[in-house]
C-alpha cells in the first residue's frame, strides 16, 4: 500500500509540474490562460453605470485586484461565464437600454448566479435570484406551476424596477447594486451609522463588501477576456437560443403532449422555457402565455452553421 501511495503522489507531481510548465511558457496554446506568474492587469480608471470607481485610494484598488485575481485563475467558472453570457445578455441588454438602466448592470447576474437557474439557501431563484415576495412585489407570477423568476426578460423587468427605485432612493447605481445584496433597509443602516454616502467608503460585512468588486471584476474580465488570458472564438461561445412563440391563453394539461404538437420535445420546451413549473399549464384568467418554441433545426445545426 505505501508503494501505491508513493507512485500516485509521485504522478500527482509531475502532471502538476507539467501544468505549470505549459501554462508559463510562451510556445504553448494560444488559448491557455494566464499563468500564475502574472498579475491580471488593472485599469488606470474605471467606472461602473457611469459612476467613477477611486482606483487611486489603496482599499478600493486591492479589493478590485483580489475579485479579479480569483476570477481570472478560476478557470472553468470564468469561461462558463463567457459562454453563457454570450446567449443571455442579448435578452438582457435591451430591456436596461429601453428602462434607461445603464449596461453595466447586467453584470449582476453573473455575481448572483453566473446566468444560471440556481437557488439560493435564503430561496432566491433565477438569473437574478430574486425571493418570492419581491417577485410578486414586483408584477412576477410566483406559484406551483408557474415561477417567472426562471423567465430571463420577465425576471430582468423586475429587477430593473427594483434597482430603479433603489437608484432614486440612495442617489447611485453603485449603491442600488449594493443594495441588491444587503437589502435596501439593511443599507441605508450602514450609511446612517457610518455616515457616508459612497460606497467605498463604507464598512460592509464580507460578502456586501465584496459584491461591487465582484461586479466589477466580471464586467473588466467578460469586456476584455483577452487581457486575462481567455482567447475565446464566436464559435466557442454558447449562440443564442433560435425560437418562435406561441401565445396561450387556455389550460394546457400536458405539456408533453403540446412540445410534440409543435414539433419539439418536453426537454426542450422546459429548457427554452424554465419558468414553466411543472407538466400543466392551468389557465389563469386574464392572462395570456408566451411560451418558447425551438426553431426547427436549430438544435442539430447550432455549432455547425456558425
Amino acid at each position: 500500500m505505501r508503494i501505491y501511495q508513493i507512485a500516485i503522489a509521485s504522478a500527482l507531481t509531475i502532471l502538476v509540474s507539467i501544468a505549470f510548465a505549459c501554462a508559463d511558457n510562451g510556445t504553448g496554446d494560444k488559448k491557455s490562460t494566464a499563468s500564475i506568474s502574472e498579475l491580471p492587469p488593472i485599469p488606470k480608471e474605471m467606472s461602473y453605470a457611469n459612476e467613477p470607481v477611486p482606483l487611486v485610494n489603496f482599499d478600493t484598488y486591492e479589493s478590485l485586484q483580489r475579485e479579479i485575481m480569483v476570477n481570472t485563475f478560476w478557470h472553468s467558472q470564468t469561461l462558463f461565464n463567457l459562454m453563457q453570457a454570450s446567449r443571455y445578455f442579448p435578452l438582457i441588454e435591451p430591456i436596461l437600454k429601453a428602462n434607461n438602466v445603464p449596461d453595466d448592470i447586467k453584470y449582476i447576474t453573473i455575481a448572483e448566479s453566473s446566468l444560471q437557474n440556481v437557488v439560493s439557501p435564503a430561496k432566491a431563484a433565477g438569473p437574478w435570484q430574486i425571493l418570492e415576495g419581491t417577485a410578486k412585489q414586483y408584477g412576477l407570477e410566483v406559484n406551483e406551476n408557474v415561477d417567472e423568476r426562471y423567465h430571463v426578460e420577465k425576471a430582468t423587468e423586475a429587477a430593473v424596477k427594483y434597482l430603479s427605485r433603489a437608484k432614486e432612493s440612495l442617489g447611485s447605481w453603485t449603491l442600488a447594486t449594493a443594495s441588491y445584496n444587503i437589502g435596501l433597509t439593511g443599507l441605508k443602516r450602514h450609511i446612517e451609522r457610518q455616515k457616508q454616502a459612497s460606497y467605498y467608503d463604507l464598512l460592509l460585512g464580507d460578502e456586501t463588501g465584496r459584491y461591487i468588486f465582484r461586479v466589477l471584476a466580471f464586467k473588466l474580465i467578460l469586456s476584455d477576456p483577452k487581457s486575462y488570458g481567455f482567447d475565446l472564438t464566436k464559435k466557442d461561445l454558447y449562440p443564442p437560443l433560435q425560437y418562435t412563440q406561441v401565445q396561450v391563453d387556455s389550460t394546457i394539461e400536458d405539456l408533453a403532449s403540446f412540445a410534440i404538437a409543435n414539433k419539439t420535445n418536453y426537454k426542450l420546451l422546459k429548457l427554452y422555457n424554465p419558468w414553466l413549473r411543472t407538466n400543466t399549464l392551468p389557465k389563469n384568467p386574464g392572462k395570456v402565455y408566451t411560451i418558447k418554441i425551438p426553431k426547427e433545426g436549430f438544435r442539430e445545426n447550432a455549432y455547425t452553421q456558425r
